[in-house]
């Protein structure tokens, strides 16, 4: 018996005494566990008692709900590798969002896909683009909806890139952030609560920030994408935007996957130039992103993304019988919270939200 084992005997032997009291002349102890004095399965015991002391708790308040807008008339069109998740045009996306209110959702993510594409992504800050049709009309049905406004550009570019393109073919930072500027005013001015961009640009919280204020929103918060990954979990997500690039990849200015050190980095910059929120981006893979994150900046709300490629898997694997879709799904978003997320934005948010409910 090691000097450990034996310790642990003696204080079981004590303990056991202690609860047992003396022996008479004669009798022996016997080998029960009573001498257990710490049993965490008795808050186990049943769902009251597990519920009593649950230590990390998922709400219908907790939930983002991405919406695709697209400029075709009176359009509902599922996407073929995101199963529930639609393709509106503005006024049947102002009913999808009411319906998420009835249930508890308070935000949503506004996507635009315009009809139009030009190198500079013009529709991105038009004044009757897409996004800015739709958030008006959801504005007017849904007013307490909190709309959080994508600020991005590969959706609007013919090229797919993320940016200005210069004339080796890269996305010209500087000349971008002018851009991104226009398109987050003409959000704002349309009556978005939040803008979010997510191009992974050099200083573009700063740019925002300083043209949202010299335009009458200092009222107006920034929610940064502030760790995004080049990740392979974003294919679905560009079926549902079409915003894949023409050629080559966005690998120059969104993060290496192997980095977690780098998104600390990020995120102070971000801080610093006026973020409001931080987002992770993809979540599953990089929970321990988010929990590095959660300990940065402990006061900073923080969103975690439960993207696309995340959401088709799961839907996959339930349409296959190979797991339950409800328990996964209510598991994976109480994991991104556990991890430190205070908001998830997740194409599951309105199953969620019935599930929260029942």
């Amino acid at each position: 018996m090691t000097i450990d084992e034996h310790d642990f005997a003696s204080a079981m032997a004590a303990r056991q005494a202690a609860q047992d009291g003396p022996l008479a002349d004669g009798e022996e102890r016997s080998g029960s566990a009573s001498a257990l004095l710490q049993r965490p399965r008795r808050l186990r015991r049943t769902h009251g008692l597990r519920a009593l002391v649950r230590e990390t708790r998922l709400a219908t308040d907790d939930l983002v709900l991405p919406v695709f807008v697209t400029e075709e008339p009176d359009a509902a069109h599922e996407v073929p590798s995101m199963p529930g998740v639609f393709q509106f045009s503005p006024d049947r996306a102002a009913v999808f969002v009411e319906e998420a209110s009835s249930l508890g959702l308070r935000a949503v993510l506004v996507f635009g896909l315009p009809a139009v594409k030009d190198a500079r992504g013009s529709e991105a800050f038009a004044l009757d683009g897409i996004a800015q049709k739709a958030i008006r009309v959801i504005r007017e049905r849904v007013p307490d909806m909190v709309i959080i406004a994508d600020a991005c550009m590969c959706e609007y570019t013919d090229h797919g890139h993320c940016g200005i393109l210069d004339e080796h073919l890269d996305v010209d930072n500087d000349h971008t952030l002018e851009t991104l500027a226009r398109i987050a005013v003409s959000q704002a001015d349309a009556g978005a609560d939040v803008i979010a961009p997510s191009g992974m640009i050099d200083g573009m919280v700063g740019a925002i920030r300083a043209a949202l204020d010299r335009h009458g929103h200092a009222g107006v918060s920034i929610l940064s994408y502030s760790t995004k990954y080049a990740s392979a979990f974003y294919g679905p997500f560009r079926d549902a935007a079409k915003g894949a690039p023409a050629f080559g990849d966005r690998r120059t200015h969104q993060m290496d996957p192997a980095n977690a050190r780098e998104a600390l980095r990020e995120n102070a910059l971000d801080v610093a130039e006026g973020a409001d929120m931080l987002m992770v981006k993809p979540a599953l893979a990089y929970l321990d992103v988010v929990r590095q994150t959660r300990d940065q900046f402990p006061a900073v709300p923080l969103v975690a993304y439960n993207v696309s490629g995340e959401y088709a898997m799961v839907k996959a694997a339930a349409a296959a019988g190979w797991l339950d879709e409800r328990s996964i799904v209510l598991e994976l978003l109480t994991g991104m919270k556990r991890a430190g997320a205070d908001l998830i934005i997740t194409y599951h948010a309105v199953q969620a939200a019935r599930w929260l409910r029942a």
